[in-house]
């Protein structure tokens, strides 16, 4: 089983858009009507003082959503982790879009939940031998 994650830098963004909570919003409602995704609950955000740049989180069944915003350097950073494969999405196209941004850096990591070469469950000892510990 295997799923990805996309970490996405825009710069060179319209700092009033970074501010507005309308606009971060509906790119949200948009990102998960295109991807296919489905909202658990409403999304979270959060407004900081000093600068007005935005955070938002949205649980999905598939996994997260997030993002951040810097209106004072014009940029926002964004991740998406999808447990199940998905096909590339035009992250960059949609934030020259919707956020006018001038340059977008877009990371795709495929996540894979257990080694192929791996039997489905594992000894505590062996996890420990590896250098990992199981949470309980």
């Amino acid at each position: 089983m295997a799923g990805c994650e996309w970490v996405v830098e825009a710069y060179g963004c319209r700092p009033a858009d970074l501010t507005d909570a309308a606009k971060l919003r509906a790119m949200f409602e948009q990102l998960i009507a295109a991807l296919d995704l489905h909202p658990v609950g409403d999304a979270v955000w959060h407004r900081f003082p000093a600068t007005g740049g935005m955070t938002g989180f949205q649980i999905l069944a598939e996994s997260h959503l997030a993002c951040h915003t810097f209106p004072e350097y014009a940029s926002i950073c964004l991740n998406l982790f999808c447990c199940r494969r998905r096909p590339d999405w035009d992250f960059a196209g949609f934030f020259q879009k919707e956020l006018g941004a001038a340059r977008v850096n877009v990371r795709r990591i495929e996540r894979t939940y257990q080694e192929a070469d791996d039997p489905e469950k594992r000894e505590l000892s062996q996890l420990r031998g590896a250098g990992s510990v199981p949470l309980v």
